[in-house]
């Protein structure tokens, strides 16, 4: 099939990550995925949950929001109760992050990123989670660089993206128009060497087969090795900066 965009069924969209965003975050940038775009702040504080008081240990959580005006039509801010779809968000992306950071090394601080989308067109739980890991690495380094961090927490580099099942084809990186349209939607977590994360999928009035499953998840490995590869452009390795 003929993809709005023109894009080959394996090919993710064009991936854009700016640095710096906001000025006051330690970590900052805004992330653009094709036409989705999500500004990710990684802040720190130097505090830890009640739960984790004294164990040396830290803390990585994540805050998700979907603007107004970020989708076709306007959506109703969140003001005193997030929704049950942004709390799972919320919870896929901090569990994502934390995956791959060794929490004893933070020391007993959190970092915790809000990644907010400024304009949806699919895929913004799988983008939050690449713009959130590149936010709070950025975080990190400068934590490093400030001499509060003595061991590179970084254990591996993260990525994710989905894999959408239309008309029997399956399609790497949905946009809104292919979510929309997709009786099988599939979103994949994955770090660098190769490990998943999370794997999250469902069929709308439909099912897939354990085949299916399969070519997704190599299709995904597809997207996900170049998503990493953009970040490791912008972003020091962990062995580099443990030396």
């Amino acid at each position: 099939m003929t993809r709005k965009d023109g894009r080959q069924n394996n090919k993710i969209r064009p991936l854009k990550v700016t640095e710096k965003y906001v000025r006051y975050a330690e970590g900052s940038i805004l992330i653009e995925a094709g036409s989705t775009r999500i500004i990710c702040n990684a802040s720190v504080v130097e505090k830890v949950p009640p739960h984790l008081k004294g164990c040396g240990t830290g803390w990585v959580t994540a805050e998700y929001a979907l603007l107004p005006r970020a989708t076709i039509s306007r959506k109703e801010r969140e003001r005193f109760k997030v929704s049950g779809r942004t709390y799972e968000i919320q919870r896929l992306i901090g569990r994502a992050l934390r995956a791959v950071i060794d929490l004893k090394k933070l020391g007993e601080r959190t970092i915790l990123v809000d990644c907010d989308v400024i304009q949806a067109d699919g895929g913004t739980r799988t983008t939050a989670i690449n713009g959130a890991f590149i936010a709070v690495v950025l975080a990190l380094k400068k934590l490093k660089k400030e001499g509060k961090i003595k061991e590179w927490p970084v254990k591996d580099f993260l990525a994710a993206t989905s894999v959408g099942k239309i008309n029997d084809r399956l399609l790497l990186d949905l946009c809104y128009e292919e979510d929309y349209k997709a009786s099988v939607d599939i979103n994949i977590a994955m770090t660098d060497s190769g490990q998943y994360v999370e794997i999250q999928g469902a069929g709308e009035e439909a099912y897939f087969s354990e085949e299916e499953l399969y070519k997704a998840l190599k299709l995904a490995k597809i997207g996900i090795k170049e998503i990493i590869k953009i970040q490791k452009e912008l972003l020091p390795s962990s062995k580099e900066k443990n030396k």
